[in-house]
């Protein structure tokens, strides 16, 4: 069985990798040029330790993805990418397929509330892979109400093993206390100010002990979201740091071996944690909301204030907890076995490709659309240019429009309005910062020169 992932950000070539080392076959993987592209730290970091995985993983442009897919036939695609990019991939790949392959995708990490956006963008896959039995029931209630026949697998978080209770946390080397970055969460830097406090008052409070910042990205290296607010330019605003804080970036499977605690707000590396025995908190100040990611640690024991981790005290999770969310037993996963069923069917006969839920009209021009979307400056074509000038300005008059309709829908029933669906037909909030304030009226911006145009496309994707 021949495989081929496709992977192009940090986080989804860690996990394109890891899901490529469980599988069985002649196994490729490769790194399509993106605004996103991992820098080669970044991508040394992202798949070290994966069996059949290349220490250097090719980067090729769209064209030579396509042809290294003609040539190869892959029986087996995974698709890890982030959502724009799939549609335009999936059509490059079926172009030059002689028979069209089984289309694998899914989410890196917590991928726990379900969205329909999610769904939305990879509608044409044949298995969506989630990694709880709790996603599996969310995404299935989402696939319902959209009227969408979606197929997933269950599958392990490709990175984490067993929970083990004989972790040595105590042991000398552990002399650590980690704190996993996310570049969405929290978007605020008064937030993120206020954690780097707490963090300093834990270094205070346990001079034995490296408080580690640790980042996911360095000054110049791009990631999965955007971050306005990084942690080592606000660190240089703290008074008074305690030497024992610091900074650094690498693995984290290098740092989980030195820490005798982790902290996030809702990183999966405190499933990592976890996996390895390491006790581990999840803040709770900011709240529980699907914004922060983090409902999914609710009945964990993990939701702990900064008092908590001030104090060092970490906790374990809940047994019947780890049982829904992320350790179920090895022999509940069934994702192999799908995938290894579909190539079977595919043996025998042509598998039908699925219907885009969303972003069928425009014809050729919606191709073009959403490959200069997706690939931002690095589409220099002049029909990609000529799909964002109409692009935009259409696009700015059909959200303007279904939003009108919305409102006028609720005002004839104004019964069935509830605050959560009133803020949805509302314009997203002006953030803190001049970048999101720039970013969140970008929508009615008028149209200007190719260049600013790709900036628009760049600014607007974050998914």
């Amino acid at each position: 069985m021949k495989i081929l992932a496709i992977v192009d950000s940090d986080s989804y070539l860690k996990w394109g990798a890891a899901a490529l080392a469980r599988m069985d076959g002649e196994r490729s993987l490769v790194i399509v040029e993106t605004p996103t592209l991992p820098s080669p730290a970044q991508r040394a970091a992202a798949v070290e330790g994966f069996d059949g995985v290349d220490a250097e993983p090719p980067v090729v442009s769209l064209s030579a993805l396509r042809a290294l897919a003609k040539g190869m036939q892959p029986d087996v695609v995974l698709l890890s990418l982030r959502g724009p990019l799939i549609r335009v991939v999936l059509r490059e790949v079926l172009a030059v397929s002689e028979r069209r392959p089984v289309f694998v995708s899914g989410l890196p990490g917590i991928s726990y509330p379900a969205t329909r956006k999610a769904l939305t963008f990879r509608s044409q896959v044949d298995v969506i892979l989630l990694h709880s039995r709790r996603e599996i029931q969310a995404f299935t209630e989402v696939a319902e109400s959209m009227g969408l026949e979606q197929r997933f697998g269950l599958a392990r978080l490709p990175f984490l093993e067993h929970p083990d209770d004989d972790v040595a946390v105590d042991a000398p080397a552990r002399d650590e206390i980690v704190f996993a970055v996310q570049a969405k969460v929290p978007r605020y830097r008064g937030e993120r100010l206020r954690i780097l406090g707490w963090l300093a008052e834990t270094a205070r409070s346990h001079p034995d002990y490296r408080v580690v910042v640790k980042l996911r990205a360095v000054a110049g290296e791009a990631q999965t979201h955007r971050e306005y607010h990084p942690y080592d330019v606000l660190l240089d605003e703290l008074e008074d740091r305690p030497e024992n804080l610091v900074v650094e970036s690498g693995s984290m499977s290098y740092h989980l071996e030195r820490a005798a605690g982790l902290v996030t707000v809702s990183s999966t590396a405190l499933i990592e944690a976890v996996s390895l025995g390491i006790p581990g908190i999840a803040l709770s100040d900011f709240g529980v909301s699907r914004r922060l990611i983090n409902p999914v640690f609710e009945g964990s024991g993990l939701l702990q204030s900064s008092e908590e981790l001030i104090a060092g005290h970490f906790r374990k999770p809940d047994a019947q907890w780890l049982d829904d969310n992320y350790f179920h037993p090895a022999a509940a996963n069934d994702w192999l076995d799908i995938v290894a069923n579909l190539v079977a069917e595919r043996e025998r006969h042509d598998i039908p490709l699925r219907k885009l839920a969303m972003g069928r009209a425009g014809g050729r021009l919606r191709y073009v659309w959403d490959r200069k979307r997706a690939l931002g400056a690095l589409d220099r074509s002049v029909s990609g240019y000529v799909a964002l000038a109409i692009g935009y300005p259409a696009r700015s008059v059909y959200l303007s429009v279904r939003r009108v309709v919305r409102l006028a829908k609720r005002r004839r029933n104004p019964q069935r309005v509830t605050p959560a669906m009133a803020s949805a037909t509302m314009a997203p909030p002006i953030l803190d910062d001049p970048a999101s304030r720039s970013r969140n009226t970008i929508g009615t911006s008028t149209i200007g020169s190719p260049e600013s145009n790709t900036r628009m496309v760049i600014s607007i994707w974050n998914e």
